[in-house]
């Protein structure tokens, strides 16, 4: 099956990219439902699943409207307001979805699933929020600075293709299954269709941590269509990154204990593991996490009744590689 996607000029003009917290909310449990073992993020799955089960997320309200299979309701994506929307904003946009909308989704998801009996009339987005928002504590907020990293990496390395080579060269770069062919973007291979009549002007390029293999599409009038597509370099995302020689510079500076602990961090952990695996007492693990904390460090993410610790973006930087993934 193909479908195509026209562009005008004006469309052309209107189509820019967005990093959206809830694309990686929905494609990262979508990947968790499926009972197929990721290959590609394993480890995340791994430390994930279990916190998920324990929460009953795995059954709640985002369960059934994130089925491991086929459509995806589309009010969970709601259009970006600009290139780096934070969950909070989108989840507003979420909380204001029309009740037309939330209806016409709920009909498309019968047709591909079995919902919970009265999900129609008990669909509490406030409550549905509140479930996203664990969600993303559990699932994505410890490993946001090493997501987030990526796509934004896909984003500044696509507008400079852009500018270098202009946008039918990006679009037929994006995947496989699209490819660009005289002023329409097409999909194959695709169950789902993008077809200008079904959405408003312009494109919306979505980078995604979890959309591999395949692209995703939202249609939903007057909004601008909006594509996810795998990032670049996600084959490394979960890959060890600390190097021996930063490890070194860096302990030269902060001390051996508190950079062995940044170096543990590759994985986020809690004081109990990071203890274990680094032989410090649970009280000076405590400590230095304490003084790494308020250094920007490590942020700390709320886990059922532990707390799990996860390098920042500025100790990635310390500890780790800086070169571009291929």
């Amino acid at each position: 099956m193909e479908s195509g996607l026209s562009f005008s000029a004006a469309d052309l003009a209107q189509t820019r990219f967005a990093v959206s917290p809830m694309w990686e909310v929905v494609t990262s449990f979508r990947l968790l439902r499926d009972a197929a073992d990721p290959p590609l993020h394993r480890r995340w799955a791994a430390q994930v699943r279990p916190r998920i089960a324990r929460a009953g997320l795995d059954r709640g309200r985002l369960a059934a409207l994130v089925p491991a299979r086929g459509y995806l309701a589309d009010f969970l994506n709601p259009t970006p307001t600009g290139p780096f929307p934070t969950l909070a904003s989108e989840l507003d946009a979420v909380r204001k979805t029309p009740p037309e909308q939330i209806a016409r989704d709920l009909r498309l998801l019968s047709r591909d699933t079995d919902l919970p009996a009265g999900l129609d009339r008990d669909l509490d987005l406030d409550r549905l929020a509140h479930e996203i928002e664990t969600y993303w504590e559990l699932a994505l907020a410890p490993y946001w600075a090493r997501i987030r990293s990526l796509l934004e990496a896909d984003v500044f390395h696509r507008a400079r293709q852009v500018a270098e080579h202009g946008s039918a060269t990006v679009l037929s770069e994006l995947h496989e299954t699209v490819r660009w062919d005289d002023g329409t973007l097409r999909l194959v291979r695709r169950a789902c269709a993008l077809t200008r009549d079904q959405a408003g002007s312009g494109l919306l390029l979505i980078p995604s941590a979890f959309a591999w293999p395949r692209v995703l599409t939202r249609s939903v009038a007057p909004d601008a269509p909006q594509l996810a597509y795998p990032a670049r370099g996600i084959g490394n995302l979960w890959e060890p990154r600390t190097t021996s020689s930063a490890t070194d510079a860096v302990a030269a500076v902060l001390g051996r204990s508190r950079t062995l602990l940044l170096a543990e961090l590759d994985t986020p952990a809690s004081t109990t593991q990071l203890a274990a695996s680094s032989g410090l007492s649970p009280a000076g693990v405590s400590q230095h996490l304490i003084a790494l904390k308020n250094a920007g460090l490590v942020t700390a993410h709320r886990s059922g009744r532990s707390v799990l610790y996860a390098r920042t973006t500025v100790a990635d930087s310390l500890l780790c590689s800086t070169e571009e993934p291929a």
